[in-house]
Order: C-alpha cells, then sequence, then structure tokens
C-alpha cells in the first residue's frame, strides 16, 4: 500500500492487536489539539467497534522501520446530493518526531485512494481553525476549506436527553 520511493515507511490496514497503539496515539493527539479531557474510549472500544460484528470504522497504520508512528481512522457516509457514498476521515495523526517525512500525506493517500476505489463522490475531513500547519498542507493537496459549513453536535448526554424530552 506504500509507495515504493518512502524508504522504511509502511501503511498497513490495522489489526485488532493495534488497538492499545491506536489509543497511545489518540491520546497524543488529544493532547496537542487540548482536548484530552474528552477522551475516554479504551481498547475494547476500538476492538468491538474497528473489528467486531458490525464495524462502525477502519483503520490505517503507518509504520516507519517498523514502529508505529500515525494513523488514519475513517468511515462511510453518504451523500444525497449526489447519491454516492463518502468517506469520512476522522482522524490523521503522525508522531511529532515523524512530520515532514511524508506519513501524513501517505496516509491521506491511502484514504483517497481507498474512496477511489469504493467509487466514492467524496472524500471529507474536519480540521481545527488555528491549525495552520494542517490547512496548509491539506490545502497543498488539493482540498478545499469549507468556509459555510459548521459542525454540529450532540453528545451521548445531550442524544440521551434530548430522547428523553
Amino acid at each position: 500500500m506504500t509507495e515504493p520511493h518512502r524508504q522504511g515507511l509502511n501503511i498497513r490496514n490495522a489489526r485488532p492487536e493495534d488497538c492499545e497503539t491506536i489509543l497511545e496515539m489518540i491520546r497524543e493527539l488529544a493532547e496537542f489539539e487540548k482536548l484530552s479531557h474528552q477522551v475516554i474510549a479504551t481498547p475494547e472500544d476500538f476492538r468491538k467497534h474497528l473489528f467486531g460484528d458490525q464495524p462502525a470504522a477502519e483503520a490505517l497504520l503507518a509504520e516507519w522501520e517498523g514502529n508505529p508512528v500515525g494513523y488514519a481512522i475513517f468511515f462511510t457516509t453518504f451523500s444525497t446530493f449526489i447519491g454516492k457514498p463518502g468517506l469520512w476521515l476522522e482522524d490523521l495523526y503522525v508522531k511529532p518526531a515523524l512530520r515532514g517525512k511524508g506519513v501524513g500525506k501517505a496516509l491521506l493517500l491511502a484514504g483517497n485512494q481507498l474512496a477511489k476505489d469504493r467509487g466514492c463522490g467524496r472524500y471529507e475531513w474536519s480540521v481545527l481553525d488555528w491549525n495552520q500547519n494542517a490547512i496548509s498542507f491539506y490545502e497543498s493537496m488539493g482540498a478545499d476549506i469549507m468556509p459555510d459549513w459548521r459542525i454540529v453536535r450532540l453528545t451521548r448526554e445531550k442524544i440521551e436527553r434530548l430522547a428523553n424530552s
């Protein structure tokens, strides 16, 4: 799955035994985004929802010289306007020491290839408005930053409250 010119880099599908490693990197991402207090996931959550009977998402793992250095988690969406599935990139993370070596680009391209192979009409993700490095990276890859759209969210507590109202 990896581009051959990137010596030492391998992008592969995650496996159940990678759940602890992925969660460790999710905690690193949350710390960078100043959202550590929101991480309540467990390795068992990932085993169930990435590899269980009804997977809700998929993951790719980036390895540099055999060591895990990044991941991408994504899932299928659907656009009623274009009548096609899409791929939503929930997380793209590369350990700071490996940034600038093409790992993030390789993960993004691997997801893009999956979107192409699956006939997706869109490949989408969100980015924090203060993360200019990520915004510039995504724009350099040809992505459009959608200025008119805002994320709308109900947390688990608010889902319960709304259901009971």
